[in-house]
Order: C-alpha cells, then structure tokens, then sequence
C-alpha cells in the first residue's frame, strides 16, 4: 500500500520554523489501527488523515473532506496547526478549486480559506472560567516555579488550564522560562487538565512591539511535551485576552523554540477566525 504523504510546517513561512504536521491522503478507508502505528512512526506532534466521504469525491475538486489527527499517542478531538497543514496541502498540492474547504471533525464541521499568503481557519471559540489555585497548586508550581502567577483560568472544553505570568515581565521571561514536563502528570491531581498554556500580555513597544500576547503550550498528557505553535490553544486565548484587551483583533506570537504567529480575528457567530502562514518541506509516500 502506498499513501501520499506531507510534512507541513504551520504558522510560519519559513522552513523548518513554526509547527510541523504530517498529513496523509487517504484515497481508500484505512484500517482503524494504521492510523495510530503512522502516526507514531511520523513523530511529529500530530500527523493529519485527509479522508474522501463519498467514492465520487477528489481531492482537486471537491470542497468537503473527513479530517483526524493523531499524535504519537492518540487521537485528539481539535489541532488547529494540522488543519492549517491538511489545507494547504489541499490547496497547494493537489491545487484545490475551491475556495472554502470544510473538514467533518470530532469537533465539527471546520473551514478553510486562503486570503492572500494566509490560510484563514474557522475554529471554535472557547470560554475560560476562573480557577481556584489551591486545586492546582503543585502543577503551577511544578511548571513556572517562583515565578508570579497574575491570573488563572480553566476551559472546561478543551481541559486546558491557562496561567498567566505577571505584566512585569517581558517576553524574554516566558521564553527563557525552564519547564520540566515530566512531573506534570503526578502534579495534576484533579485529573481534569491535559494542556498547560503560559501566556503573557504583549508590548506595545520595544523590539517585540506588535504583538497583543505571548504564550508557550505544553501537553505531556497527549505525549507532547511542549507544542511549537498551537491552534486549539488560540481558540482558548482568543476569547481570554479578547476580553482582557476589549479587542478582536489580535495578532499572537507563540515563543516556543521553533516559534509561529498567529492572526485572530473574533467572529459575530461565537467562532473565531484564526489565520496563519505555511511552508511545505517535505513530499513523499509511505509504503508498506
């Protein structure tokens, strides 16, 4: 059997920066376990499965496709940057007529467009909720050490607990921060968290001027240590600083090392748009 395979890298334009997905066209159905064993063997945060729904479907012409993502240890129900990266390649590769693509999910009906040198995804808009801090004490401590902590949120969607650094500090802070994510999953005792995201109000002057908020995200409980640039967390952050800055739109910067910007921009429909760059450096099949 051979499938096309990609490696994407997302939120960026420039190689081997940004977040690297793998996608996989599917022409035929796969068997259920091929999906995991592949994208355990691609090893990147996640690895994308591009399905035709109906047997007349093509991936040139038609505008709806079946979408999962895997990581190296299991199926999760939202990526952002492996959307970003199963579009473009649609787009891109196999030079897609249409104009807006939609993607049958676990988390819904998701869509794509390209406006410009960007593609644009509708994502889902999720609320955070203020977190009692005793709850989570050890994990916070276990991630930022004495570094202070200005507010604490929890999205009951997604399970993602955000933790905002104090405004005194610079980016340079967040980036520099150390983070051992082995001791996160015996520190989570509530057994409700399985994302960490750091964020960071942005400066409005300086060599960083431009950007609203930094973040880093981190999840070890899907077997990923630390994400480079990461979609679903937008989708959480969008709604957090949109009401912390009165703004909707926004433009992001996730300092991972890799690192990746992101373009938000909060729709009237409780979605939010979430756009971002691509550059496709790697072509090829799997065989076996």
């Amino acid at each position: 059997m051979q499938i096309p395979v990609f490696t994407v890298d997302a939120f960026t334009n420039r190689p081997f920066s940004g977040n690297p997905a793998a996608v996989c066209l599917l022409e035929n159905d796969l068997d259920e376990d091929l999906h995991q064993k592949i994208a355990t063997e691609m090893n990147l945060s996640e690895t994308a499965f591009i399905r035709r729904l109906h047997p007349g479907d093509d991936f040139t012409k038609s505008s709806c496709f079946g979408l999962r993502w895997f990581t190296p240890a299991n199926e999760v129900p939202l990526c952002g940057h492996a959307t970003l990266a199963a579009a473009a390649v649609l787009f891109h590769i196999q030079k897609n007529t249409n104009s807006v693509l939609t993607f049958v999910t676990l988390s819904g009906e998701l869509k794509a467009r390209q406006v410009e040198d960007h593609i644009v995804l509708d994502l889902p808009l999720y609320l955070t909720y203020p977190q009692v801090l005793q709850e989570v004490e050890e994990l916070i401590k276990t991630a930022v050490g004495d570094v202070i902590v200005q507010d604490l949120r929890y999205s009951p969607d997604t399970k993602k607990l955000l933790v905002r650094l104090s405004d005194a500090y610079e980016r340079s802070v967040l980036e520099e921060l150390q983070v051992s994510t082995q001791c996160f999953l015996s520190a989570e005792k509530t057994g409700k968290v399985k994302g960490l995201i750091l964020t960071l109000k942005g400066n409005s002057s300086g060599k960083h001027k431009g950007h609203d908020f930094y973040s880093r995200y981190f999840a070890p409980w899907y077997g990923i240590q630390e994400d480079p640039v990461t979609g679903s967390a937008h989708a959480v952050l969008s709604s957090y600083w949109s009401e912390q800055l009165g703004k909707k739109e926004m433009l992001a910067f996730q300092c991972s090392r890799r690192g990746g910007e992101l373009k938000i921009s909060l729709r009237n429909d409780g979605r939010v748009d979430i756009a971002g760059k691509i550059a496709i450096v790697l072509k090829g099949n799997l065989t076996f």
